[in-house]
């Protein structure tokens, strides 16, 4: 019988605890979190119903009740940079201790696969050989336990989702730096040089992904011009049925097509040669692309989709600022971008609920043929780029230099890093100095030239290692010409001989032009035209 009393009771316990909801935290609140300092900071998380719960940190405790639905939120008041890690504790009917949390900057970098783009290989992904430049120097020497990354699992969600899978925060070491953001670190290694206090970098990014997926529902919905996305989605879904049938036809005949190229011999030189012939199976796969999936229901390209899975989650998590590096897959449609990357900042705004906090993104690199017929795609992707600095507290990284004309992802995110640290250092902590390059402002008509001024060119303008390249005008034939430049101070005077009335100049207007016109700080000039042609 005591047996039996012992079993009855251990049974009841057993259900009492099954039926009890525990504490748990949102998902960015790990061991070795960096909390925001210098503004309230909000912890949250779930609980059972009408709970009390209680948050305990750096000296200060607060106190909250679960709502009917479990979620139970406390503001912690504004704290200093503090970088001695300290224990968080959330108490209600259990107790949740996380370790080693620090106070300082918080950044989100977000984006595509340049953004996603880590600072070594990782084997099974897209940049399996990818590496950053002089990467096993960096690697070796990535030794800042105050530097903290933590990344956000690939998640598509239909609708907003309360929490994510990451892979928790972890401090910078040889053995995980490798797998962080590589603009992000060399972000964040650049201000904790200056500031020397914690810097966290929040990596939500997914590569080959548009704006539309990194927008709220509340941001797609908030201007008809932004309905053409849904539309176009609509009937992307509504064609998946028979492209999908096609393609498991088409697959099917091409994996047993592949598998006879590879059984096939491979053919004997008749005469010796440097380069020897192709294996069945190399000739094979040059003639034959491997059949592409079509986008369907759960892809990364649905409209919302990824702000639900992989933003949505991260609110209301006190930043200090956005990193953005997206745009390659909205180039076959630049004149949507503007409104949809507006909307995006505007709304990602709005849903963290902390003003306009500074939003820096980078202009895409030169990519592709230095010269293709009109329309020049990534030249007006960069254009809206560009015009979207008419929001507040927006930054824009010029990369038009620092490119691979043959490869979508350049290997120098040092730079891309150290020129969005520039515009953070300049505007947010007060490092003064230039922190980005010349911006096209205006032109007047001098004879037969066009003198071209700029803002951020005070210190002078550079043409490096020639003249200034990549400069058109245009009479109003609206026939442009190759144009040449004489430096005048902070302004250009540009002419052609083939264009004696000149009224319009465009520079870098091409997918991968020569940019080699600098400030005298060594940021290069945005690409921009004059006309709207």
């Amino acid at each position: 019988m005591p047996h039996a009393r012992f079993f009855l009771f251990a049974l009841l316990v057993l259900v009492a605890t099954a039926g009890r909801a525990e504490v748990v935290l949102a998902p960015l609140f790990t061991d070795h979190a960096v909390l925001q300092r210098d503004k309230p900071i909000p912890i949250w998380g779930r609980a059972e119903a009408g709970e009390k719960i209680t948050v305990t940190f750096a000296g200060q405790t607060h106190a909250t009740t679960a709502a009917k639905d479990g979620r139970w939120i406390v503001m912690l008041d504004a704290l200093p940079a503090h970088v001695t890690g300290a224990d968080l504790v959330v108490t209600g009917k259990n107790t949740v201790t996380i370790s080693d949390i620090v106070v300082g900057e918080v950044w989100l970098c977000s984006g595509q696969s340049n953004m996603e783009f880590t600072v070594d290989a990782r084997a099974g992904t897209w940049q399996a050989n990818a590496r950053v430049e002089r990467a096993t120097t960096e690697i070796a020497s990535a030794r800042f336990p105050l530097i903290r990354h933590v990344r956000i699992a690939q998640t598509v969600a239909a609708s907003p989702a309360e929490t994510v899978k990451t892979s928790s925060w972890e401090l910078t070491t040889p053995d995980t730096v490798g797998g962080f953001t590589a603009v992000g670190y060399f972000f964040a290694r650049d201000l904790f040089q200056k500031l020397n206090v914690p810097i966290g970098v929040i990596n939500s990014s997914v590569g080959g992904t548009p704006v539309e997926a990194w927008l709220s529902p509340a941001a797609l919905a908030s201007a008809p011009a932004l309905a053409v996305v849904n539309e176009r989605w609509t009937k992307n879904i509504a064609e998946y049925p028979a492209k999908k049938a096609q393609y498991d036809a088409d697959r099917a005949a091409w994996l047993a097509a592949e598998a006879a190229a590879k059984a096939a011999p491979t053919p004997v030189a008749k005469t010796k040669t440097k380069t020897p012939p192709l294996t069945p199976h190399a000739a094979f796969l040059k003639a034959n692309p491997r059949p592409r999936a079509p986008r369907g229901p759960g892809d990364t390209w649905t409209p919302t989709g990824l702000f639900n899975g992989m933003i949505n989650p991260l609110l209301p998590y006190a930043l200090r600022g956005a990193l953005w590096y997206q745009g390659e897959s909205n180039t076959d449609r630049p004149s949507e971008y503007r409104a949809l990357f507006s909307a995006l900042i505007t709304a990602w705004r709005g849903h963290f609920g902390q003003g306009d906090f500074p939003f820096y993104f980078v202009q895409l690199a030169n990519f592709k043929a230095a010269y293709e017929p009109a329309p020049h795609q990534w030249p007006l992707l960069r254009e809206a780029q560009t015009e979207t600095l008419e929001l507040p507290q927006t930054g824009q990284a010029v990369t038009i230099d620092i490119g691979n004309p043959d490869d979508i992802h350049p290997t120098n995110k040092q730079d891309v890093g150290r020129r969005l640290a520039l515009l953070a250092r300049n505007r947010v902590y007060g490092i003064t100095g230039n922190d980005t390059g010349p911006t096209f402002a205006g032109l007047t008509r001098e004879g037969a030239a066009l003198r071209v001024k700029f803002t951020h060119a005070t210190d002078g303008l550079v043409a490096h290692d020639q003249p200034a390249q990549s400069l058109e005008i245009a009479g109003a034939d609206r026939v442009f010409h190759p144009a040449k430049a004489r430096i005048v101070r902070d302004a250009l005077l540009v002419s052609a001989p083939e264009v004696p009335e000149p009224v319009a100049v465009r520079y870098a207007w091409t997918n991968s032009p020569i940019a080699n016109l600098f400030n005298g700080s060594g940021l290069p000039a945005a690409p921009f035209r004059s006309d709207r042609w």
